[in-house]
């Protein structure tokens, strides 16, 4: 059967995540169903990565195995017709090695966090960010944010039900971008890693926001950090924020395919 890898963009706000779930809205349901107007007996389809409830994506990556060869520009034009109107699109298609696997070939996945500080209410972005009211100190927060680079026991910042088998991760980027704009200021966190645990973004933005509403010092993050308490996290940021916005493999699956 030919295997094909589906790069997916997503708004979060609808869904209960990205997993199939009993009796709610899901992006992977909204895809299968989708494939299945294509193709009765479409599998499973395998992701990336399982975003929570809210949180969106524009680079989420998905290999599904099809009966028909189909040309990948067909296929991609044919799944958002079929996702209308649900807030999902495919905007990149590729032919695939048949073991080429969504998750497991995945060497790295990154993450944006998008928090905005303003007094006024959001209106256009009302649902896709945290809107604070009071601003941050973006120095304080790039500063505690130094102390999670690297391979470390995030147990502080892994959710309690979390399923990974290890708390130990490697942390290969984490960086703090200021973006003026026209009323008020918005700041995005930048994480890359080959995995993460459950809530680890979440719960790392939720700590450096206190760094920089100066509740903790930058030094704190280290503290937190050593403690492998989750009581020593700060509070979890709010899903609306967060994207998965890229997932690389050895070989660019959507190098030579069809892109948006």
């Amino acid at each position: 059967m030919p295997r094909y890898a589906l790069r997916i963009e997503y708004h979060g706000a609808p869904f209960a995540g990205w997993q199939r779930q009993a009796n709610v809205p899901s992006v992977q349901g909204a895809v299968e169903a989708a494939l299945r107007r294509l193709e009765a007996d479409v599998p499973t389809i395998a992701a990336a990565g399982r975003t929570d409830a809210g949180v969106h994506a524009l680079g989420q990556v998905a290999s599904v195995d099809l009966a028909r060869d189909w040309d990948a520009f067909r296929l991609a034009e044919a799944l958002n017709w079929h996702l209308k109107p649900a807030p999902v699109a495919i905007t990149a298609c590729a032919r695939v090695a048949d073991d080429f696997h969504a998750r497991f070939s995945a060497l790295s996945r990154s993450y944006t966090y998008r928090l905005i500080c303003r007094r006024a209410p959001m209106v256009h972005e009302d649902g896709t960010v945290w809107a604070l009211r009071a601003d941050l100190d973006a120095d304080a927060m790039r500063a505690g944010a130094q102390h999670l680079i690297g391979k470390h026991d995030f147990t502080t910042f892994r959710a309690t039900h979390c399923q990974a088998q290890s708390p130990i991760k490697t942390l290969d980027e984490i960086g703090v971008e200021e973006v003026a704009l026209p009323a008020g200021r918005e700041i995005r966190f930048h994480l890359s890693a080959r995995s993460f645990l459950h809530n680890q973004v979440r719960s790392i933005v939720g700590t450096l926001e206190r760094v920089g509403a100066g509740s903790l010092a930058p030094g704190d993050v280290r503290i937190a950090l050593e403690a492998r308490d989750r009581a020593a996290c700060g509070p979890v940021a709010p899903p609306q924020g967060l994207y998965l916005t890229r997932v690389g493999y050895a070989d660019d699956p959507f190098a030579e395919g069809w892109r948006d």
